[in-house]
């Protein structure tokens, strides 16, 4: 498929492709972060793609990041993954078995 992303702004067709080839066959998908500019319009297509294609599959979700979480509120697509937290590079430190100083004190 032809490379249509002149701008830089968001990914490209192939790299979308190659994205929704590896989420097709996921059981769990991880996102953090969107796809392109998504506060510029023509550089969406990127993150709708994927939101499409992960939500397509019933597999588990778990999203991250205050973009990421704004952009799937936008669409209304928000209440359709399993897991959702704005924060996404603690979420990322937290699933990478990371020891975060606000969880730990209440573990105590």
């Amino acid at each position: 498929m032809a490379d249509s992303n002149n701008s830089g702004m968001d990914i490209t067709l192939e790299s979308m492709e190659n994205f929704l080839q590896i989420i097709g066959l996921a059981k769990t998908v991880i996102w953090n972060g969107p796809m392109g500019k998504i506060e510029d319009n023509d550089s969406q297509m990127g993150t709708l793609e994927l939101v499409k294609g992960i939500l397509k599959d019933k597999v588990n979700t778990i999203v991250g990041g205050g973009e990421t979480v704004e952009f799937l509120d936008q669409i209304n697509s928000l209440s359709k993954f399993s897991f959702v937290s704005t924060g996404g590079g603690a979420m990322l430190a937290f699933l990478s078995g990371e020891k975060l100083p606000g969880i730990e004190a209440l573990l105590k």
